[in-house]
């Protein structure tokens, strides 16, 4: 796969919305808050990607009252009364920060009004709450890394790019969108770093290891790139393509 041109911020794929859509599931539930200290993780993502613009009267967590404002939210939000919906999923989270789905509500609002940087601090809070690896979890990470991307904030979104790999390895094409984008920007290290971490998870795909070859070799990392065609060439031995690249290499390298 060729690099191509870096996607646009307002062109999100359609495999991303649906994700998102999954994600965010039913808005007729109301399921409960999941506990987690609200000085921890969570408190560090709302530095890291930005304010989350609510205020909280107290420090007393009161997830009865959460539940009320989010129900609300709920209400408004089947109502297309976003910003009434908006005010009541703020109002949950200031009475329970620690009530994940609000924050995944906001972002489902935000991102589909395409308020992105108010989206990505929602984003950031609902991933720190979660425990387990789901459906809402790992499309939350791929929405984030490409919303970050956009962004071109690449230090923040490398760190959760790498996570989304980790958590969905079967999502091939997304992980060459990740690497062409940082390729295409100019951040290749970030680039080898995205087919690193694929090859951890996904050590039997020669071309994988072909991309992250090409990738090196670019870089004059020839000795490296040559394991990586090498790699190729052992997994897919009747490809004449991996041959060649092998071929050509230690050539290149030979006394």
């Amino acid at each position: 796969m060729e690099m191509g041109s870096m996607l646009a911020r307002n062109r999100t794929s359609g495999w991303l919305a649906a994700a998102l859509g999954m994600m965010l599931g039913a808005l007729s539930g109301a399921p409960g808050a999941l506990a987690q200290d609200p000085g921890s993780a969570a408190a560090d993502s709302s530095s890291r990607y930005g304010n989350l613009n609510v205020e909280r009267s107290s420090g007393v967590i009161d997830p009865e009252l959460g539940q009320k404002h989010y129900r609300r939210g709920n209400t408004y939000n089947n109502l297309k009364r976003f910003e009434e919906a908006i005010a009541e999923y703020q109002l949950a989270i200031t009475a329970d920060p620690t009530f994940a789905d609000s924050y995944r509500q906001l972002a489902n609002i935000f991102y589909f009004q395409e308020r992105f940087d108010d989206a990505i601090p929602m984003l950031a809070r609902f991933i720190d709450h979660q425990k387990e690896v789901t459906a809402g979890l790992i499309a939350s990470l791929n929405t984030l890394g490409q919303l970050l991307r956009d962004a071109q904030r690449f230090d923040d979104a490398i760190e959760i790019d790498l996570r989304a790999i980790e958590n969905d390895a079967k999502n091939t094409s997304q992980i060459h969108v990740m690497g062409n984008t940082y390729a295409n920007a100019g951040r290749t290290a970030e680039a080898i770093r995205i087919y690193e971490k694929a090859i951890s998870v996904l050590p039997n795909d020669a071309f994988m290891h072909r991309t992250l070859g090409r990738l090196l070799e670019q870089e004059q990392r020839l000795d490296e790139a040559l394991v990586q065609y090498r790699a190729a060439s052992a997994i897919d031995p009747a490809s004449q393509f991996y041959k060649d690249l092998v071929t050509g290499l230690e050539a290149k390298l030979a006394p």
